[in-house]
């Protein structure tokens, strides 16, 4: 919870979900405890049914981690469906791997170990949904090189925007991270290939749909 919603209304918005797998669960828990950076349920569940919505069969992610949203969209793009995976840090890929097996979902994901931004480049065609998470200074260059990959009417959806309300303040000297998802929202909101809103969820989800 990063303050963007006042806290008791987030916390109410977070006791409606509905009780989680045991697998996702633990992955929950596992982030807690080890300070992992995830979406959280309530932006997972919102990421899960967008990828429902666009019928999305083809999806990537960037930035993926212990595979916490990687889980959600492996659900989303059923049986027929490929999610590719993407971290640098080849222990978040194994921890990964053994959670989504254990979910039952490994024969859905493509796994990418090394830099997103490379691996989106090292990887043919067009996609439905791709799913932003990676280090906040590469932001814009995520939106140059990802929203070109995207089906028109596909959905690039972005982590983190509102940036623990920081974005609505002038940048601190030094402060690149900031800075750089200010930059990234003003390309989105200003792109004529997108429809973009961002949600106040959590830490700022940005949903842009391609219409052009």
């Amino acid at each position: 919870m990063n303050g963007i919603i006042e806290a008791d209304t987030e916390k109410y918005l977070y006791s409606l979900l509905p009780r989680r797998d045991a697998t996702t669960r633990e992955m929950e828990s596992y982030a807690k405890k080890h300070a992992v950076p995830i979406i959280g349920p309530a932006c997972g569940r919102l990421l899960y049914q967008l990828a429902r919505l666009v019928l999305a069969r083809r999806v990537f992610e960037m930035g993926s981690a212990i595979g916490y949203s990687t889980l959600w969209l492996a659900r989303a793009v059923g049986a027929r469906g490929t999610v590719y995976y993407t971290d640098s840090d080849t222990e978040n890929a194994r921890r990964a791997r053994s959670y989504l097996r254990r979910a039952g979902l490994l024969g859905r994901v493509r796994f990418l170990v090394g830099d997103a931004l490379g691996q989106l480049r090292a990887t043919r065609g067009k996609f439905d949904l791709i799913f932003n998470d990676v280090s906040k200074t590469q932001y814009p260059e995520v939106f140059r090189l990802a929203v070109p990959r995207l089906r028109v009417g596909g959905l690039f959806i972005t982590d983190n925007v509102l940036w623990s309300g920081r974005v609505a303040r002038p940048a601190a000297a030094g402060d690149a991270e900031t800075r750089a998802i200010q930059k990234f929202n003003r390309l989105i909101y200003s792109s004529p290939k997108l429809l973009t809103t961002i949600l106040p969820l959590r830490d700022g989800f940005a949903v842009c749909e391609r219409i052009a």
